[in-house]
């Protein structure tokens, strides 16, 4: 059993990249909390899935907008879409990432301009289409997805690893200027997390091995263990928390 969050329910939450991995922990976790869930993503088949399944156990439904959030004005329009329909946006979590693995060598301007645009650039924007929202209700919970990679550091994929050292600089800055609005800004640090795309792409023995080297924790760390940390964040219980960056690692960093 774990914990129950009554200032969850009936918030209003949006994850972007909640069709799959991390994010799908989050939007099932808000949606058993009875949370009024949106989640952006471009995986429509994913998306659909995850709420017929959601729909079977009988969590709260959440609501799918297809939005590539590389597309600031669709991003943009997807929040609007969301403010008619709840008027209201009670915490954002800025989940979606892409962590591809790319040489030094084989990254050229445009390859950087995409990397930051999938990992960076939305997380700001997103940020900024709900922060009126936020400040007219007086409270607000932004939740920005960062990773160890920049603190280990990681090696074969430097722009994914800068656009993460970046997304904490951001939320510390945001923090700061929102805080007299009680909005707060925090950050989370996953580890090696075992989702279904690390597993398919990365996760070979002999890297899990290196992994569990690496963590004092010798097993492997799950999506729906990040996603508690997130409903922490989120609630009320963390109402005096702001300008942090939680690492979630098993004790690797």
């Amino acid at each position: 059993m774990f914990a129950t969050y009554p200032s969850l329910r009936d918030r209003v939450i949006i994850v972007t990249g909640g069709a799959s991995g991390i994010g799908e922990a989050i939007v099932d976790a808000c949606a058993v909390q009875r949370a009024r869930v949106a989640f952006l993503d471009i995986q429509d088949s994913a998306a659909e899935q995850l709420i017929e399944r959601l729909d079977a156990a009988g969590g709260t439904r959440p609501v799918y907008y297809h939005c590539d959030l590389t597309d600031i004005d669709a991003l943009q329009k997807s929040v609007q879409q969301i403010l008619d329909r709840f008027q209201i946006v009670d915490v954002l979590v800025n989940n979606a990432g892409n962590d591809t693995r790319h040489s030094i060598a084989e990254v050229t301007s445009e390859y950087w301009d995409r990397c930051i645009a999938v990992n960076l650039k939305h997380q700001f924007f997103m940020a900024q289409a709900v922060i009126p929202a936020m400040k007219k209700a007086r409270r607000g919970s932004i939740i920005n997805m960062s990773s160890i990679g920049w603190a280990i550091p990681s090696t074969n994929m430097p722009v994914y690893v800068t656009a993460k050292a970046a997304i904490v600089g951001m939320s510390r800055t945001l923090a700061h200027e929102l805080g007299a609005d009680n909005i707060r800004v925090n950050c989370v640090m996953p580890g090696a997390i075992l989702t279904e795309r690390q597993k398919r792409l990365w996760f070979t023995e002999a890297y899990q091995a290196e992994i569990l080297a690496s963590q004092a924790l010798k097993r492997m760390i799950l999506p729906q263990e990040v996603a508690r940390l997130v409903l922490f964040l989120a609630a009320d219980d963390s109402s005096a928390i702001t300008n942090q960056s939680y690492v979630i690692d098993g004790g690797w960093v």
